[in-house]
């Protein structure tokens, strides 16, 4: 049935038959000078209009294009119509079937058959000649194509491991300048850390040596403070003492006569340096 052809322009024609439209270019709806791919059923204008069937050619490589109008088949590989293929094998064939008359001329009384009888043979030759040549170009054409889209695939193939292999390539090398770059970022990282360490431990050492003098000098100061404080208070009691001893020269009986004296201080073995202070006060009161 029509429905289940898979032939492109037989169901083009149906479609047409079923419903009549004047058909039109798939590109540019003009419905002049019309050609039909018969391998996928693409309906395109001529080289005379803009070309667009010569343009499906050179794109799907399908050479094989029907003129609506003259129903004639076109070779673009070729260049020419491949009906004359087809004239010259069924002029052969009807030479053939001619040849088998023993009797030359046109009143051969054995050849038993009429006009209409012999115009239906050669229609028939020719049209055998017509589906075999169809299908050895049709089969021509496939082959064509086979080799045309596995050379498609096989490029593609190339191209999509190309792409693969310099995609790769180039994650590779961002991995490693980015690894690279984190390197040498914690290497910088590293060397300052390592300079602040020895700065601080010069700055460590300085501050235990300013510590230390700070310690030493509060240390001799206190040592000094302490002193001072002994001093004055071995001072405060020879004073007391001078005092307590002249109130008491002051109520003694003989207070005339110890006026004008010298006072001389003893010297004790027990503290030279009570002794020493003791002689400095004696020294005042004179």
């Amino acid at each position: 049935m029509w429905v289940s052809s898979s032939c492109p322009v037989c169901q083009f024609c149906q479609k047409l038959s079923e419903a009549p439209t004047n058909p039109t270019c798939s590109v540019c709806q003009t419905s002049e000078n019309l050609w039909i791919c018969v391998i996928c059923g693409f309906v395109g204008c001529g080289r005379y209009k803009e070309g667009h069937s010569i343009r499906h050619w050179k794109g799907t490589q399908h050479c094989y294009s029907l003129d609506l109008e003259t129903q004639r088949v076109w070779d673009y590989v070729g260049d020419s119509y491949v009906h004359r293929l087809n004239h010259s094998k069924s002029d052969v064939k009807h030479a053939k079937f001619s040849s088998k008359c023993e009797y030359p001329g046109d009143n051969c009384v054995n050849c038993m058959h009429d006009d209409s009888d012999m115009g239906g043979v050669m229609f028939s030759s020719k049209a055998d000649t017509i589906v075999d040549e169809y299908n050895r170009l049709l089969a021509s054409q496939l082959e064509t194509q086979r080799e045309y889209y596995e050379a498609l695939l096989s490029d593609a193939k190339k191209e999509r491991e190309h792409h693969i292999s310099v995609a790769v390539d180039k994650t590779i090398n961002d991995k490693l300048q980015e690894l690279q770059l984190k390197l040498e970022n914690t290497m910088l990282e590293k060397k300052k850390v390592a300079e602040m360490n020895e700065k601080l431990t010069k700055s460590q050492d300085i501050w235990r040596q300013t510590v230390k003098g700070i310690e030493e000098r509060e240390r001799a100061q206190l040592k000094l403070k302490d002193d001072t404080i002994l001093d004055l208070e071995e001072q405060i009691k020879d004073f007391r003492y001078s005092i307590k001893l002249q109130k008491s020269i002051a109520k003694s009986s003989h207070a005339d006569d110890l006026k004008g004296g010298m006072l001389v201080p003893l010297a004790m073995e027990s503290d030279s340096g009570k002794g020493k202070r003791s002689s400095r006060t004696s020294k005042r009161r004179n």
